[in-house]
């Protein structure tokens, strides 16, 4: 009988934990965060290089700031919905062609 209880216990706590999986996987953005990763790269790249001026990264910094504000806003509720996601997905998209276009413009880091 102590087993039969134990095995009932241990099947709700199983199932208890996948609800908890599936609503933290729903809140997961692993291609907004690959994304965030990639453009503070190319942000440090720049600033290293020196295609980046001081004034320019400070710029990019806080507009990548402003998309993490964002997505952690998003997953406050525990899902991502499908218009937060594109959301975010636009907000990237235009921080990466403001650092493309400030990496490549004619000022530059001293």
């Amino acid at each position: 009988m102590t087993n039969l209880k134990t095995l009932t216990v241990s099947i709700t706590l199983a199932v208890a934990s996948l609800g908890a999986f599936a609503q933290a996987a729903s809140a997961a953005t692993p291609r907004v965060d690959q994304r965030e990763a990639n453009q503070q790269q190319r942000i440090a790249t720049g600033a290293a290089s020196g295609a980046l001026t001081a004034k320019e990264t400070n710029r990019l910094e806080t507009q990548q700031a402003r998309v993490n504000t964002a997505e952690a806003n998003a997953k406050a509720d525990g899902t991502v919905s499908k218009g937060e996601r594109k959301h975010l997905h636009r907000m990237q998209n235009r921080a990466s062609r403001k650092i493309h276009h400030q990496k490549h413009d004619a000022q530059t880091a001293k």
